[in-house]
């Protein structure tokens, strides 16, 4: 048996009325980063569902972070499973499922007069680490 794990980062780039307005709590949807949490870690378990050719796996484990930074917010995914493929997809669909939701939870702050976005972006999704190695036996 194979132990598989994955790491993968992404940023979603907001203004900083947006980013004071999570770091207060004032959001009305609610806490974009326990969204981004909870939405990532969903997202990861459906990734087969969304990934047409990705294998639907047994996850061992699934962490989703989401950071407050002072021009947006990074999400980090570490996924891990018992399998004889790579997890790389489910961390990615994590972040890019995640940041969609911090997107979500704060569009209507970071419209402009005409309904554009003209800070949020989202950048920068890709695998940091991959691993695979034998399981151990206790």
């Amino acid at each position: 048996m194979v132990v598989r794990e994955a790491k993968a980062v992404g940023t979603i780039r907001l203004s900083p009325a947006t980013v004071r307005r999570i770091r207060e709590g004032t959001v009305e949807k609610g806490d974009p980063l326990s969204l981004a949490r909870l939405a990532g870690v969903t997202a990861a378990k459906k990734t087969s569902d969304i990934v047409l050719l990705c294998h639907q796996l047994r996850l061992d484990g699934v962490e989703v972070t989401p950071l407050l930074k002072d021009d947006g917010v990074e999400v980090t995914a570490s996924v891990s499973a018992r399998e004889r493929t790579g997890v790389e997809m489910e961390a990615l669909v994590a972040v890019a499922v995640a940041l969609l939701n911090v997107w979500d939870a704060v569009k209507q702050y970071e419209k402009d007069q005409k309904g554009q976005y003209p800070v949020t972006r989202i950048e920068g999704i890709r695998v940091t680490s991959k691993v695979k190695r034998p399981l151990e036996t206790a």
